[in-house]
């Protein structure tokens, strides 16, 4: 079975900045399945468009900056 983006149900999604982009931690439940967290990184190009990078390892500050919203997230789940 392929990905259907029609059954994929964001439930929760918040995001945390910094000057070289953003940390997105979201919910999701796919064809009503199981709620399910996903994080994701998008970085600043050099025109200042946005694009997704592999998450990889966080510094502390951006670790601190999204706990609080992991802990929120964990709520919806």
């Amino acid at each position: 079975m392929a990905y259907d983006s029609s059954l994929d149900d964001q439930i929760f999604s918040k995001s945390w900045e910094n000057d070289t982009g953003k940390i997105l931690v979201s919910v999701y439940s796919y064809n009503n399945g199981p709620k399910k967290l996903q994080i994701t990184r998008e970085l600043k190009g050099r025109e200042g468009q946005p694009a997704f990078a592999k998450l990889g390892r966080l510094s502390r500050e951006e670790a601190e900056g999204i706990l609080p919203l992991i802990e929120e997230a964990l709520e919806e789940m």
